[in-house]
């Protein structure tokens, strides 16, 4: 599917950008539309396969903080949006089959299944904002992109057949806006909190910036520009295919839940 943002569309609000998901008049990335919301990743499990999911975001929390669970075989989560149907307002889905990515549809009603729990786990769409406000410039949200993401060397905490490497996504900034947007990042672990890492990518295993995980996202530095590492909720994504589940589903790339959850509203704590 197409991952081309469309410049002349603007959303204010999550139920209007929902609502134009659902009948098919937006496609693009969410991270520029209902700016005041938080945004999270998606993934969908077998039941039998849940609970070991949640245990596994339990135990890396920074990666994966979780914000819903739906109930077996219901694709709403209330507390994330009255009119919220996970199967339809995304924009874009990935299913997989055995680990392997095998379709990316705009719409999984046809394979939603009454066996299946939903998880919307945090973003750091959400915390762009914040750092917007404390004055930190973001140059790939000026350039209409989004964040690059990489599989890096550092490992997660396993449980059951969920496992494998963190997951980060990189931001290129400034060393003061480094500085400003660790303070500020540090306040949210909702939105996974402080960076893993900042500078010299190869220290944790990112051996070429221009290889971004997926393939997109702004990777170039300037020379006066840091790469400042944060954990990532794509982690999930990458568990589920190293545990090879028979099926699952996730968010297409860039393309994530947008809740009608305020992001002041899972603030942590005021700025110092």
């Amino acid at each position: 599917m197409s991952t081309t943002q469309t410049k002349d569309l603007s959303f204010d609000t999550p139920v209007a950008l929902r609502r134009a998901i659902r009948e098919g008049r937006y496609r693009g990335f969410t991270n520029l539309h209902a700016q005041e919301y938080v945004q999270g990743n998606l993934m969908i499990v077998p039941a039998d396969h849940a609970d070991p999911f949640e245990a596994f975001c339990r135990a890396n929390p920074q990666a994966l903080p979780l914000l819903g669970r739906s109930e077996r075989g219901v694709p709403f989560i209330a507390s994330l949006g009255a009119e919220l149907d996970l199967r339809t307002d995304v924009g874009g889905y990935t299913v997989f089959r055995d680990g392997v990515a095998v379709e990316t549809p705009v719409s999984i009603v046809e394979h939603w299944r009454d066996d299946l729990v939903a998880f919307v786990l945090g973003c750091s769409f959400s915390f762009e904002t914040l750092l917007r406000n404390h004055g930190v410039t973001l140059r790939h949200l000026d350039e209409g992109n989004v964040s690059a993401m990489y599989v890096t060397s550092l490992p997660t905490i396993g449980s059951g057949p969920f496992g494998g490497p963190l997951v980060v996504s990189m931001r290129a900034l400034s060393p003061a806006d480094a500085i400003r947007a660790t303070m500020v990042s540090a306040r949210h672990p909702m939105f996974h909190g402080a960076p893993v890492h900042i500078g010299l990518p190869e220290l944790i295993g990112i051996d070429d910036l221009a290889q971004s995980y997926g393939g997109h996202g702004l990777t170039a530095l300037r020379a006066d520009e840091l790469p400042v590492f944060w954990a990532c909720g794509a982690t999930a994504q990458l568990a589920a295919m190293h545990a090879r589940l028979p099926f699952c589903i996730t968010h297409y790339k860039a393309h994530m839940v947008v809740t009608d959850v305020r992001i002041d509203d899972l603030v942590a704590s005021p700025l110092i």
